[in-house]
């Protein structure tokens, strides 16, 4: 039965060509925008190169002081200080990473600018995130200390200022009007992963802002703080909470500190600390691909119904023949579901395309898009699903259709 089910559908797509052309559109184009969306979302939230321990990492990307009488309050990164006082001190987590965000300097290479971002860095950083050194290694703990000025650079900086040569290591490089020491080479990172970008990467003793002298708590730093496992995790937050709770703010005018150690991803997103960002995040792309479904779903069911006008001389004859309303109804379902699966095929085909020209297009630098199969499992099911849905009205209409009626369509 299925089979002359899938037959018939087969053949009505065909005799029906611009109908049959408008709900491929529709629904192609719409698996085609949810799966190019999720691989962009897959790529920054998941855990990718070099911040491939993210499943046991918690960031604290900001802190916030309050006055809880007038309601004020400033918010932003900690301070250098803050982070190292109060935070690589703690005694759970296995490392503590600290780093600045990236700060673009120009330098000039064969009387050309280029923009070079730097991020300044303690020695934890290297451990914590996982780069790929393509030549040399990190500055050490020493040179750390001592202040010296090394630096570690990417691929591409080292591409753009050194041209094709075999090895940089021990050459130098001018950013912010000072010469530093190549030490090492690393693969480079898209910008999309602003906790570990940076085009050239240098101690943070050799910042030229006052680290040393100042105790405020804010300022430009952010920490990424390793646990030996994720059983840890917990733990970590807790003794964190603990210490942040006796501390008093820096500034005179508030009343309370708030900070947070939290996943990647709720540590960008939570709102006033209180952790509904990643909450309303799922909600707004949960919301939105709902949104984007619906409207082929309405589509079919505009153009179904159209169809069954057309057909209805068809179902008239059928029913004449002894054909069952239940019979009807599961052919135009078959028929409606067969034209979601080849849309849904057609959208796959048209996604891989669209993903293979933005990754070598290098729209972004150095990212990398890819499928998710699990994400692209559920987009499959959900366009059947939309697919049946839209086949169930226009199948009922036509199977409370009766034949004089039909006839006289």
């Amino acid at each position: 039965m299925l089979k002359n089910y899938f037959k018939i559908a087969i053949a009505v797509l065909k005799r029906r060509k611009f109908f049959t052309f408008i709900s491929l559109f529709g629904i192609s184009f719409t698996l085609t925008i949810l799966i190019v969306l999720t691989a962009f979302v897959d790529n920054v939230t998941s855990a990718n190169y070099p911040e491939v321990n993210r499943d046991r990492s918690l960031y604290i990307i900001s802190i916030q002081q309050r006055d809880t009488a007038h309601q004020g309050q400033m918010t932003g990164p900690a301070s250098f200080y803050y982070l190292n006082h109060f935070v690589a001190t703690l005694k759970t987590p296995a490392k503590v990473a600290i780093s600045s965000m990236f700060s673009a300097t120009n330098t000039y290479v064969n009387n050309a600018k280029l923009v070079i971002n730097m991020k300044y860095t303690n020695e934890d950083f290297w451990d914590v995130l996982q780069f790929k050194f393509l030549e040399g290694k990190p500055y050490t703990t020493q040179q750390i200390d001592n202040g010296e000025h090394v630096a570690v650079i990417t691929e591409d900086t080292k591409k753009q200022y050194f041209g094709d040569v075999a090895s940089v290591v021990g050459k130098y490089i001018e950013a912010d009007n000072v010469q530093y020491r190549v030490m090492g080479v690393v693969k480079s990172v898209p910008v999309t992963m602003p906790v570990s970008y940076a085009d050239l990467f240098v101690p943070y003793t050799v910042s030229k802002a006052d680290w040393k002298q100042s105790k405020d708590y804010s300022g430009n730093y952010t920490a990424v703080l390793l646990a030996n496992s994720k059983s840890d995790l917990p733990k970590i937050q807790a003794e964190y909470a603990n210490v942040v709770s006796k501390i008093p703010p820096s500034n005179k005018d508030f009343n309370v500190l708030v900070s947070s150690a939290d996943p990647y991803l709720k540590s960008f997103l939570a709102i006033n600390n209180k952790g509904n960002g990643v909450t309303i995040l799922i909600t707004v792309i949960v919301g939105f691909a709902f949104f984007i479904m619906l409207l082929p779903t309405l589509n079919l069911i505009n153009i179904n119904i159209s169809r069954i006008m057309e057909r209805s001389s068809e179902i008239a004859v059928r029913k004449a023949f002894g054909a069952s309303s239940q019979t009807l109804v599961w052919q135009f379902i078959v028929e409606n579901i067969v034209l979601t699966i080849i849309g849904a095929a057609i959208g796959l085909l048209v996604s891989f395309v669209i993903i293979e020209v933005i990754n070598s297009s290098n729209l972004i630098s150095n990212l990398h898009l890819i499928i998710n199969f699990t994400v692209l499992f559920y987009a499959l099911i959900a366009c059947l699903v939309f697919g049946l849905l839209s086949g169930v009205y226009p199948a009922w209409r036509m199977s409370k259709m009766h034949v004089v009626t039909a006839l006289k369509a």
